[in-house]
């Protein structure tokens, strides 16, 4: 009865009241969630990390997602890498907006998708686009998981960051927001490092793993480089279904189907 009251009460506001009403916003929360795919993990395959270092990082990779596709439902995101670090700073120096620099970052995502899915189509494995995810739950049904570009299709409609042009909602977010908007079980990050650490251990040899931390506490800690986007963060304040991701290292064997099953084999990060 209390959620039909709910319903009720919200249909009322939407007719009667501004979209930013406060007791209109307070009604919408009080719906209950529908989560879509609650048996589906999202894995992001770095592209900088794991696809820009090619057949030896990536091949090992290729094999634990098809095995591990036997006993879980996978949808993989892929990030840009250094390609598009490359576009960035081209677009950048020719004055383009930020919206621009989305459009062009959306592309390099979508071109490691490409081959991802490639080395993965004789598995059944097909690379979906943001207008194919209406059949996803067909995909997932067929042949277990599905590919995607991990950047949000914002494109020119990207938020406009506080400094400067670069994209602040990039491939970890979007990957994030599939998860979250589709109600999935588990976010896992599968990077080139064992987790999150105090500084980069790529140049800093005296930066420490991190093995959990809260959202607060990274905020309060304002480390210099994250292993996740920074608006990641946020995104996981308000979050209903996935609040909690985990961060893992790609490089090493069995890690990923590890994560996916529910161990702690990295840097787990929770909203609260």
């Amino acid at each position: 009865m209390t959620s039909v009251a709910n319903t009720e009460n919200l249909a009322s506001l939407l007719m009667s009241r501004p979209y930013d009403d406060p007791a209109l916003l307070a009604a919408s929360a009080q719906v209950p969630d529908h989560a879509i795919l609650p048996d589906v993990s999202v894995l992001k395959i770095g592209g900088q990390s794991l696809m820009d270092r090619g057949r030896a990082a990536v091949y090992p990779v290729v094999d634990e997602l098809v095995e591990a596709k036997r006993t879980h439902r996978l949808l993989i995101g892929t990030g840009g890498g250094t390609r598009a670090r490359h576009v960035y700073s081209l677009a950048a120096d020719l004055g383009m907006p930020t919206g621009v620099l989305s459009e062009v970052g959306s592309a390099v995502a979508g071109q490691n998708a490409q081959m991802l899915g490639y080395l993965m189509a004789r598995h059944g494995v097909p690379v979906v686009g943001p207008s194919a995810f209406g059949v996803l739950a067909l995909h997932l049904a067929e042949s277990g998981a599905a590919i995607f570009g991990g950047m949000p299709p914002y494109d020119i409609w990207q938020r406009v960051p506080h400094e400067g042009v670069i994209p602040p909602y990039r491939t970890d977010a979007g990957c994030y927001l599939v998860a979250e908007t589709y109600g999935c079980r588990r976010m896992v990050f599968v990077k080139d490092e064992d987790g999150l650490y105090t500084a980069n251990p790529k140049n800093d040899r005296s930066a420490t793993l991190i093995p959990r931390a809260t959202v607060d506490e990274l905020v309060e800690l304002d480390l210099p480089d994250l292993v996740v986007e920074r608006p990641l963060l946020e995104l996981m304040r308000h979050a209903r279904h996935v609040r909690e991701i985990q961060v893992v290292n790609g490089l090493r064997p069995g890690l990923i189907r590890r994560a996916l099953d529910g161990e702690h084999v990295g840097t787990i990060i929770t909203a609260a």
